[in-house]
């Protein structure tokens, strides 16, 4: 099963995905599973091809209780008629924890602790007044984690349980995340240039 090119891996996800969010939360979690692959030295693009597909059916089949294409079922099928690597699928898989599907590998467990945490840090962003995600610290992250109201959807009980399966530092792990991202604020839509 051969990896796939990152720019067939973007077009699968044009091909899949409309939503402008849903498209830089892709982004967004790929920026985050490279450095995370850099930092243990692992296959970088096997993680950021993973971080970029792991959500490719949610807006077509949002429900995840069909239990025929809801998410990430559909994605599943696509991905194993692709015969991508059967790592990238696994983890995918292991992400939907109603799938009941154990995180085994390291690249399960980081797409896990990524996955949330990236929306977090974009909202936080967002409610800069300089809508640039370079103004963006550890310590605004970490003070907007503490109200509740802010981003209430998001939940950090299991950001903080994800981030320890992994064996990261919470600070570390959003200091890493938020490093990643800033890295791509422009095709995040948070380079300062809406504000």
């Amino acid at each position: 099963m051969a990896l796939p090119t990152r720019e067939e891996a973007w077009n699968l996800v044009c091909e899949w995905v409309s939503s402008d969010s849903l498209r830089k939360h892709l982004l967004a979690v790929e920026a985050a599973m490279r450095a995370y692959a850099r930092k243990y030295g692992e296959d970088e693009d096997l993680w950021g091809i993973t971080g970029l597909v792991h959500d490719l059916d949610f807006e077509r089949y949002p429900d995840m209780n069909d239990p025929e294409n809801g998410h990430p079922r559909a994605a599943l099928r696509v991905l194993r008629g692709l015969q991508w690597p059967q790592e990238l699928i696994h983890a995918v898989e292991a992400h939907a924890e109603h799938l009941g599907v154990p995180r085994e590998s390291r690249l399960d467990k980081a797409l896990m602790a990524v996955d949330e945490l990236t929306g977090l840090i974009m909202a936080v962003g967002y409610v800069r007044p300089s809508k640039d995600l370079r103004d963006v610290t550890v310590k605004s992250v970490r003070k907007k984690w503490k109200s509740k109201a802010f981003a209430a959807a998001i939940n950090r009980q299991d950001i903080e349980r994800f981030t320890a399966e992994l064996g990261e530092d919470l600070n570390d792990h959003i200091a890493l995340v938020l490093e990643a991202m800033q890295g791509i604020a422009s095709e995040l839509g948070l380079d300062g240039q809406q504000a």
